[in-house]
């Protein structure tokens, strides 16, 4: 099993707008290109002083399966034009971990 994270940060004000985009067209786009090797995808969010932090988990079954998804430049963070509206600033490279336990 591999994890695909990825962070991405925007303002206290769109926090809440972008969230609903991955919640409505993201995570449901990556669902449907993961096929069936996408396992699970986790959103978190943390407020923080100046900005709001989103990072997401993708749970893929193999590095395989991640290549399907991605391409061949599999490190290259999936980010539609409309999240790059509202994002501040965000991971231009996604990082892979072999899950463990």
């Amino acid at each position: 099993m591999i994890a695909r994270i990825w962070h991405g940060w925007t303002t206290h004000e769109n926090a809440s707008e972008y969230e609903q985009l991955l919640r409505e067209e993201i995570i449901p786009e990556i669902e449907e290109k993961g096929g069936s090797g996408c396992r699970s995808i986790q959103l978190l969010r943390k407020t923080h002083e100046e900005e709001v932090e989103f990072m997401t988990i993708i749970l893929f079954d193999s590095l395989e399966a991640v290549r399907e998804f991605a391409g061949e430049d599999y490190e290259h963070a999936y980010i539609p034009a409309a999240a790059r509206k509202i994002l501040k600033r965000y991971d231009d490279r996604v990082q892979h971990y072999e899950v463990r336990e």
